[in-house]
């Protein structure tokens, strides 16, 4: 049994998976999932996990080079997009890279999520609370 890091198979085998600029996504609880991605359900209960504690794991695991969210957040769920700030910045920080970050309309979000690898559900139920991850290179 692994003994530190992600503990759920599924999740840390998409993320060793990733080649580069391959994409993750983090999704709340309503986010609709197309077909192609393979599709881990985190969700327990309403806001079990969380956004950001799901986000937070996979950092520790996962190389990013770009995020993709959608631009509604800002004004639909401000104090989510304040968070995800921090997290991105200190996610750069740790991986001494920056971490370019687009905000696209909400739909063409939704189509970008079909071309990704993995989509990872979780209980999140605040609005806009999805990312996709781009997988960066560690040398």
């Amino acid at each position: 049994m692994k003994r530190i890091g992600l503990l759920n198979a599924p999740l840390s085998h998409a993320i060793a998976s990733l080649g580069h600029t391959q994409a993750l996504v983090i999704a709340d609880a309503g986010l609709p999932i197309p077909a192609g991605p393979e599709r881990i359900d985190l969700a327990v209960t309403p806001g079990l996990p969380s956004f950001l504690q799901i986000l937070d794991a996979v950092a520790e695991e996962m190389m990013v080079e770009r995020v993709v969210i959608a631009r509604e957040m800002v004004t639909a769920n401000p104090s989510l997009r304040a968070q995800l700030s921090v997290r991105l910045d200190r996610m750069a920080a740790e991986q001494g890279r920056p971490i370019a970050l687009d905000e696209v309309p909400h739909e063409e979000f939704k189509r970008l999520t079909a071309s990704s690898a993995a989509v990872v559900r979780t209980g999140e139920c605040s609005p806009y609370a999805n990312i996709l991850l781009y997988s960066g290179v560690t040398f």
